[in-house]
């Protein structure tokens, strides 16, 4: 069971702006007439019987996905991991690679193995997908490893729950070797390997340097973009890698995932600079570990820079809001092997009309639009796009045809409460009239909110975001342009109009404080000289309030030069 484990020109490699982690990309499948032996020989050893994920993890382990590992760890390893988010030898790994089967007859298979032998693990087909060859076997603590892992037993997290539901007590340890690839479906066309990626980047399209981007169960929003279009303004390259598979089944189906990337790369993204394939990868939800996790395989893949948003990876309340940044300071630059950058969380500034982040933006709430993947996801599930400032319509369109459960149920709300998806997306709603508003008098609770809220805050959005700081250009421009046939002249014959009626209306008060008794005989029915001459007051200064009509002929003062044009041309004629 020797085969070649070179799948990339190690002299080619050495000339690469990045490395594999650990320093070489493993390969552990077989081809040839060598898989087609081992096939056979698997046939006649003691069978395992392994589910979707075991497969999947398999098939990572053999293309090199998740190098330097060449199987399932051995207890050592799995323990430092835990503790240190280390290999015995110090290398940076963040979460364990174990195997550890269910059910009944695979235990009873596991009881007859001893440390040296060879194993096949089977699908449920019972046709072998990979050999394992025993190094190590082992007792598996469930409860060690979600507490070091995930810091809680609470069955509530994905992760936890994961390991009870499908892990056994006795793990087993060693290297694979992948005799059959199970078909990606939909996704076979588009899939990747980490050594085709590898010439891609270096050899085919000469990149220096490609930022790598994993994303899991939204699709594509503008918070991924602002991502993107940094890393494009400084790296030559941009690989987009949708998690897909394994996922919570209230999550946007991955197909539709797939295609709203698609839809909205092939219509914003640069073409030769953009790559996309989907990473067929086990859901951990362990959080910051798992932020980790996914640097690393980026860097599997050639990456040399790893971006990483707000929330990556990220598990309800779980973890702290930033825990996928500070997971970093506890490893070096030289340790990790690849650049990470780290962005804020994103959101939609009305007044700055872009997107920003509060690195970059000082306006508060009441012009702001957040971007929420669980929030998009919910507006999608009650049936309406999310504002085209927060998710492109390309996306939307198609996302919403795959997520489930679709529409509402007989309360009128969706899986999370309408009121919490509205706080997610629209922060200001609950204390602001409107977007950009007065306050409102009494601040709305979060389990008052109804879908008729919903409805007012989408309109109220579709509305207005783009308006506000189009009327605050236009009052800029109007201002400001000297250039009068760019503005329209129906703004200074209104003006010219108000400031005749205001006209009108002080020469009429006038009139009457001239007239009004000092005193009125009835001060229910007539005013008197005082009444009058603080009507008049205020016709003054509304008088004053009236913005004046600018016309041409107006703003010549403002045009003035030294010398006339020709000169400033070259020209030495006075």
């Amino acid at each position: 069971m020797n085969q070649n484990t070179d799948v990339l020109d190690e002299k080619k490699l050495a000339s690469y702006p990045q490395q594999p982690h650990g320093g070489k990309l493993v390969n552990r499948v077989l081809t040839g007439i060598e898989c087609d032996e081992a096939m056979e020989r698997a046939k006649q050893l003691p069978m395992i019987m392994v589910d979707l994920e075991a497969v999947i993890t398999l098939e990572m382990i053999a293309t090199g996905v998740l190098s330097p590992h060449k199987g399932f760890m051995v207890e050592e390893d799995y323990k430092s991991v835990l503790l240190n988010g280390r290999l015995k030898n110090g290398l940076v790994w963040p979460v364990p690679l174990s195997f550890a089967p269910i059910g009944d007859r695979n235990k009873q298979v596991i009881q007859s193995l001893s440390v040296g032998d060879d194993v096949a693990l089977v699908d449920e087909t019972s046709e072998p997908v990979a050999i394992l060859k025993l190094d190590d076997i082992f007792y598996y603590d469930r409860d060690f490893r979600a507490t070091h892992l995930f810091g809680t037993t609470d069955r509530n997290h994905p992760g936890v729950d994961a390991i009870y539901r499908r892990m056994g007590d006795t793990a087993l340890g060693g290297p694979i070797q992948l005799l059959r690839r199970v078909h990606w479906g939909p996704f076979e066309s588009i899939r990747m390997e980490p050594k085709e990626t590898w010439k891609l980047f270096y050899e085919k399209k000469k990149f220096k340097s490609v930022g790598g981007f994993i994303t899991g169960a939204n699709p594509l929003h503008r918070g991924h973009e602002y991502i993107h279009r940094n890393a494009l303004e400084e790296l030559d390259g941009l690989f987009v890698q949708p998690l897909v598979e394994l996922a919570k089944r209230e999550y946007t189906r991955h197909e539709f995932r797939m295609l709203s990337y698609r839809s909205v790369l092939d219509t914003y993204y640069p073409k030769e600079r953009t790559i996309l394939a989907p990473l067929r990868v086990t859901y951990i939800f362990a959080g910051p570990r798992e932020a980790v996790l996914h640097a690393l395989i980026m860097k599997n893949y050639g990456c040399t820079h790893a971006l990483i948003g707000r929330d990556h990876a990220g598990v309800g309340d779980y973890y702290d809001k930033y825990a996928s940044h500070t997971i970093f300071d506890e490893f070096t630059a030289d340790e990790l092997g690849i650049d990470i950058r780290l962005f804020h969380e994103v959101f939609y500034c009305t007044r700055c009309d872009s997107l920003a982040s509060d690195q970059t933006c000082p306006h508060d709430l009441k012009y702001r639009i957040n971007i929420s993947g669980t929030g998009i996801r919910e507006l999608l599930r009650y049936g309406v796009l999310p504002p085209k400032e927060i998710v492109r319509p390309e996306s939307a369109r198609i996302a919403m045809q795959g997520v489930q459960p679709k529409g509402i149920d007989e309360n009128n709300q969706a899986i999370a409460p309408v009121g919490k998806t509205i706080k997610s997306i629209f922060p200001y709603y609950l204390t602001r009239s409107r977007l950009g508003g007065p306050k409102r008098k009494t601040p709305l609770e979060v389990e008052q909110l109804t879908i008729e809220d919903l409805e007012a805050a989408i309109m109220d959005v579709r509305s207005n975001a783009d308006q506000i700081y189009k009327g605050i250009f236009e009052e800029f421009s109007y201002v400001a342009d000297t250039l009068r046939t760019t503005q329209p002249d129906w703004v200074a014959a209104a003006r010219e109009s108000i400031y005749k009626q205001q006209e009108m209306v002080v020469e009429y008060l006038e009139e009457k404080v001239d007239n009004a008794p000092n005193q009125a005989s009835d001060e229910f029915m007539y005013q008197d000289k005082g009444e009058a001459e603080r009507e008049l007051e205020v016709a003054r200064k509304i008088f004053d309030d009236i913005p004046s009509p600018l016309r041409a002929e107006d703003l010549q003062y403002r045009v003035w030069n030294t010398l006339p044009y020709k000169r400033y041309r070259g020209s030495d004629e006075e």
